[in-house]
């Protein structure tokens, strides 16, 4: 159960210990790396082949949007309970649920007769995705001993960044190349052989752990928990395109009312038998109430980002999709390159200071942007986009690398994981919000009786006027991480194996979890172009 069990054998194979002479802990470290990069992919995959399957499907533009919002509300509501589900059952367990359902999903999708079953299918591939994701670092921790984790995690970084590059690139290659006449249908089939091979090497290799505690499933708020969401994120997703309806404002409302009752019942829960889905004396901690506030406000400010940028470039400027793809390659590299030295070199010396730095190297890099893109206007190339892309990106990476570790840094051991989902789906939540706000600040500056010769101007003067919106989301930021530790505080080594086990994994799935959003922000909801007044009218 903890990080030096013997290898035994198991229901479902035998497990890998830690021990350094057992070399099998090896290919339990790819299969699980190889699982989360296929989820980081299938995140940016998708938005880039978005004009090649609404052609081919003739899908509406409601269903369109729903290809990607389906998969991240999925994704969002399920985070709190797939990880709770792997503390009780055994995180191998559900990891191999989550995988297998995942590649089932994707099948689904690749085989989809109409819109409607591809929507459906990555609905079902957002929830596998939310049992399976929130595994894969506690897997780790439970395979590796202590002293080979600072490589194992300097790998999966580097998974995050790769898997932040090639999603775009190969989204466009796979729809560009049409294999077998396929159209776009590859972007979810290429899932079909790495999740077979994840599913059947994992019962072999990867070793079965558990919360050192038994604890209860929380049904009641698992339920308040997703109805929440989806009474605040569905109204935002399908607001614009539904003219904005009462009910969507009475359902937004709501959701608050929801909220207040899941706090209710969790002291309740708490109270009674220590079990509560959500840990809320959390809140108590000043650094980890103040970084859910710049997580969920950050999440804001990237949904904006990401989709106006897909469809300045797409709509506006009228670029391919291979050619919108490559664009975006300097601003993944420098996030993957800043969060690198972010962690290593700089938080360890500077503390929050690097943070606030980043967020100024944003706000920079977003006012470069604006500056070239009034400049250029439409004939802007996209090496003259290279310089504010770096310049955002090595903010962005200073920033969401070592943020998880800066808000959990003050957090009790035994509360970390419950802590670590509630700041993934804080993100999530942000990022919807941020996605719902695209219809105020791009949408709403937009004439929708735009005739064609207009529509790449006035896509382009709304891009640079959300862009302001996004700049001033970061100046919040910059202020509010005042309130963030001076440097992440380390918690002392002391209790059970069993109980330093399952700290350390919720700090370090918390990490995992901080990349996971990133990508799943930078490749947010591109197919929100079908939202873009001049196709609608």
């Amino acid at each position: 159960m903890t990080s030096s069990a013997p290898l035994s054998s198991t229901a479902s194979g035998p497990t890998v210990s830690s021990d350094p002479s057992d070399r099998r802990r090896w290919f339990a470290l790819a299969i699980v790396m190889t699982a989360a990069f296929m989820d980081l992919v299938d995140v940016t995959i998708v938005n880039i082949a978005i004009p090649s399957i609404q052609e081919d499907t003739g899908a509406s533009f409601s269903s369109i949007q729903w290809i990607t919002a389906g998969y991240a509300l999925a994704f969002a509501a399920g985070l709190i309970t797939g990880g709770r589900l792997g503390d009780i059952y055994g995180r191998k367990r559900l990891f191999l649920i989550g995988i297998g359902g995942f590649t089932l999903a994707s099948a689904l999708c690749g085989f989809a007769v109409n819109p409607e079953m591809l929507v459906a299918s990555r609905i079902l591939q957002g929830g596998t995705a939310a049992l399976m994701v929130p595994q894969v670092l506690s897997i780790v921790h439970a395979t590796f001993p202590a002293h080979e984790r600072g490589k194992v995690f300097g790998l999966f970084g580097a998974i995050v960044g790769l898997g932040a590059v090639s999603g775009p690139l190969l989204g466009a290659l796979l729809t560009e190349w049409n294999i077998a006449g396929l159209e776009w249908r590859p972007i979810f089939l290429i899932n079909l052989p790495v999740g077979i091979a994840g599913l059947l090497l994992g019962r072999k290799f990867i070793t079965e752990s558990k919360a050192p505690k038994a604890l209860r499933l929380d049904l009641i708020g698992v339920v308040l928990v997703t109805l929440g969401m989806l009474m605040l994120i569905y109204p935002l997703t399908r607001g614009r395109e539904l003219g904005w309806p009462v009910w969507g404002y009475v359902s937004m409302a709501g959701s608050l009312l929801v909220f207040l009752a899941l706090v209710v019942f969790e002291r309740s829960k708490a109270r009674k038998d220590g079990s509560p889905l959500v840990e809320l004396s959390l809140f108590q901690v000043k650094s980890f109430a103040a970084g859910i506030a710049v997580q969920l406000t950050f999440g804001i400010g990237l949904g904006i980002f990401f989709l106006v940028w897909t469809l300045y470039m797409q709509m506006g400027l009228g670029w391919s999709a291979l050619r919108a793809g490559t664009t975006g390659v300097p601003f993944s590299i420098a996030v993957s390159f800043a969060a690198g030295i972010s962690v290593q070199k700089l938080v360890p010396r500077f503390g929050r200071k690097v943070l606030q730095a980043g967020a100024l190297l944003m706000v920079a890099g977003l006012l470069i942007y604006i500056w070239e893109s009034d400049r250029y206007g439409m004939g802007i190339t996209s090496w003259q986009m290279i310089l504010p892309l770096v310049v955002m990106g090595t903010g962005m990476g200073l920033i969401v690398a070592p943020l998880t570790d800066m808000v959990l840094s003050e957090v009790p051991k035994e509360h970390s994981g419950s802590a670590s989902g509630l700041i993934n789906t804080v993100q999530q939540m942000g990022n919807a919000l941020g996605l719902g706000l695209v219809a105020v600040v791009f949408f709403g500056s937009i004439d929708d009786r735009l005739a064609p010769p207009q529509v790449g101007p006035a896509f382009a003067e709304a891009f640079r006027h959300s862009l302001w919106w996004v700049a001033g989301v970061l100046a919040v930021i910059f202020l509010v991480m005042f309130a963030l530790p001076a440097r992440p505080q380390r918690q002392p080594e002391g209790g059970d194996e069993a109980g330093d086990a399952g700290g350390d994994a919720g700090v370090e799935t918390a990490g995992a979890d901080a990349g996971n959003a990133v990508v799943d922000e930078a490749g947010a909801s591109g197919s929100d172009i079908a939202k873009s007044p001049a196709l609608t009218s």
